[in-house]
């Protein structure tokens, strides 16, 4: 039996209304809490809208203090209270018009500038880390003719994953000559040990590039190199057990509050198949405490040791790979030729000072003088990111000393004053703010709570 045009049609209306139903409904409220957004989200459930919800969020740099998340059967409901950068409500209608969009879209909505790297070739490379890497890899890519448009590298227990986006300095697109790809990966595998380098120029690479789509994919190159099974300690506390009445894991974190901690780990139970069905978020001064319910997608708890390690390690993995990310706010401006005076933060091991290489329409050769400097200096970058707006390229590196301690003030000086005061920039730690919830919680936090609460998966509910 054939189907007529016609009859065809009307299948797409029904398909459209069916997802049109089936998609979550978005309600964004300020006079609930004194201190935050409630971003409430609920409608049936599918799998991956807790990540998608959770990633248009942290796109848009929102902090998410505490959450509510529960789906009974088919239905969800998930209540998130969140606040900007700043620690203040939203009220940017822009902002909020745009969470609206791309929630009730289920994610369809795009991020702007996401076809901006339909154009570029993208580098995906892992391999094993040392001092001055990042320079000797942009040496490479300048000395081949390649401008870094974007840029995206994290560093974790020696190893290093970059996702980088150029653009042949000719023709200003695409990188298409064959030999020229080849070489360009012949000799980054030379520079980096043990290096793993895919290129591509297609559009579901370049998606990568937008918000958190790259911090997913890097999530994914490390989690592919099993960086997670390499020694060493841990910034988090991660601890499994099953609920057996329940058919349940429940997955409990403590760890210091930093941005993008609920993505990542999010992101990490999602890309090892498993589902969060109930959880909840707090924040308590700099600390988090986050729990989860989660089976895996085949419907079973976690089902040996051996597995429980494994998401423990995974997870704690997750949380440290961005444990270099410090928040900070900017210095004054300083104008070139002028003295100043920076405060350093007090930094742990694995955190890095913030600095940020600005300058209009650099072109590649600055990049590769900063990197070269920073690596004459015996800076150690742990974390890169790298964009163009416009003609303005800004670049922000977190670095420490060979050893992972914090720099001296004199050596960040010295850089400064080598590189440019006009185009390089220190950050210093943007002090902490007060931001703790009001004890009193209206209708819609409190039914997400009694929900949880009546199915056994919190202890107690304050209203």
């Amino acid at each position: 039996m054939s189907i007529t045009p016609c009859y065809r049609e009307s299948l797409d209306v029904y398909e459209k209304a069916v997802i049109q139903m089936n998609a979550p409904r978005v309600v964004i409220d300020n006079a609930v809490c004194a201190n935050s957004t409630l971003v409430k989200v609920d409608g049936a459930r599918t799998d991956g809208v807790f990540l998608e919800v959770v990633q248009v969020l942290t796109d848009l740099d929102l902090s998410i203090r505490k959450a509510y998340i529960s789906s009974d059967g088919r239905w969800l409901l998930d209540v998130f209270h969140v606040t900007d950068r700043y620690g203040q409500k939203l009220t940017d209608e822009n902002v909020i018009s745009f969470i609206e969009r791309s929630i009730n879209a289920a994610g369809d909505e795009a991020v702007p500038g996401s076809r901006v790297f339909e154009s570029l070739t993208t580098l995906e490379l892992i391999g094993s880390d040392r001092p001055g890497l990042l320079s000797e890899i942009f040496a490479v890519l300048a000395d081949l003719g390649c401008s870094v448009v974007e840029a995206k590298l994290w560093t974790h227990k020696g190893r290093i994953a970059a996702l980088i986006f150029v653009k042949d300095e000719v023709s200003g697109s695409l990188v298409q000559d064959s030999e020229k790809l080849r070489l360009i990966e012949v000799r980054l595998c030379n520079v980096v040990r043990g290096a793993t380098t895919a290129l591509s120029s297609s559009s579901s690479a370049a998606a990568a590039a937008s918000g958190t789509g790259a911090d997913r994919r890097l999530h994914q190159m490390l989690f592919a190199d099993r960086d997670y099974e390499r020694g060493g300690g841990s910034v988090s506390s991660v601890s499994i057990e099953n609920w057996a009445s329940r058919g349940y894991s429940m997955v409990n974190v403590q760890c210091g509050d930093r941005p993008k901690l609920l993505f990542d780990i999010v992101c990490t139970l999602t890309d090892m198949d498993y589902v969060v069905f109930h959880g909840s978020i707090d924040t308590t001064g700099d600390r988090a405490y986050q729990q989860f319910f989660i089976r895996h997608s085949d419907g079973n708890p976690i089902r040996s040791e051996a597995e429980r390690q494994r998401v423990i390690q995974c997870l704690q993995a997750a949380i440290d790979r961005r444990a270099s990310e410090v928040d900070f706010l900017s210095l004054s401006s300083i104008p070139a030729g002028e003295s100043f005076s920076l405060s350093l933060p007090t930094c742990s091991l694995h955190q890095g000072l913030r600095l940020e290489l600005c300058a209009a329409d650099p072109g590649h050769g600055l990049l590769a003088e900063a990197t070269r400097t920073f690596r004459e200096y015996g800076l150690s970058v742990t974390r890169a990111e790298l964009s163009t707006k416009g003609d303005l390229a800004v670049n922000v590196f977190y670095v420490t000393d060979a050893d992972g301690h914090p720099v001296e003030r004199k050596t960040i000086e010295a850089v400064i004053e080598r590189v440019g005061a006009g185009s390089l920039k220190a950050y210093e730690e943007r002090p902490g703010s007060d931001r703790n919830e009001p004890s009193g919680l209206l209708y819609l936090v409190s039914l997400v709570k009694r929900n949880l609460y009546n199915l056994g998966l919190i202890r107690f509910i304050v209203f």
